[in-house]
C-alpha cells in the first residue's frame, strides 16, 4: 500500500474515534444538525434570569439542601449519626421541597445558588406537580435521565423547569 493511502486511512480512522469519544451531538452536529441552545424549545432565553439552571449550580443546591436535611436529622430527630440518620434526612429533604417548592418556588439551597422551580404552561407551581415532582427526586435515579435541555425525568413528568433567578 502507498504511503499516503496508509495515511489516509490512519487520518479517516482517527476522526471515527475522535467522533466516538465527543460523543453523539457532536458527530450529529458535525454532519449538520442544529440542535440549538438549551431551552430554545421551551421558549425559554439562553442566558440570564429565566435560562435553564445549568448542571453545577443544580447539583451545588442539592448538596446544600441534603446538608441541611442530614444537620436537621442529626441534631434534632436521631441519637448520633447512622442508617436512621440518612431516612430520616430524606424525610425532611421530601418534607422540605414540598414546602418551600410549592409555596415559594425554591429550597434554602436553591435560593443560594439562584435557582427557581418554574411551571411551563403557567409560571406557578401546582402543589400536586410539587409532590410528584419531588418524590421522583427523592428516588433518585429520574434525576440522572436528562433530555437535551438539561431538564431531569422528574421536571418532565412534573412539567416544570429549573430556571436562574
Amino acid at each position: 500500500m502507498p504511503k499516503r493511502a496508509q495515511y489516509r486511512v490512519w487520518v479517516d480512522n482517527r476522526d471515527a474515534i475522535g467522533s466516538w469519544l465527543s460523543g453523539p451531538r457532536a458527530a450529529a452536529e458535525e454532519a449538520g444538525a442544529d440542535f440549538g441552545y438549551r431551552g430554545e424549545q421551551l421558549g425559554l432565553p439562553e442566558s440570564g434570569p429565566g435560562s435553564i439552571a445549568r448542571p453545577g449550580r443544580r447539583l451545588g443546591a442539592l448538596a446544600v439542601d441534603w446538608g441541611l436535611c442530614l444537620l436537621i436529622a442529626y441534631g434534632l430527630i436521631t441519637d448520633g449519626y447512622g442508617q436512621a440518620t440518612g431516612n430520616w434526612a430524606l424525610l425532611v429533604f421530601f418534607a422540605m421541597g414540598v414546602l418551600t417548592v410549592g409555596t415559594l418556588g425554591f429550597t434554602p439551597g436553591k435560593r443560594l445558588f439562584g435557582l427557581r422551580v418554574v411551571a411551563l404552561d403557567s409560571g406557578t407551581v401546582n402543589p400536586l406537580r410539587v409532590l410528584l415532582r419531588t418524590a421522583l427526586l427523592c428516588l433518585g435515579l429520574p434525576a440522572l435521565i436528562w433530555d437535551r435541555d438539561g431538564r431531569g425525568l422528574h421536571d418532565r413528568l412534573a412539567r416544570t423547569v429549573e430556571v436562574r433567578l
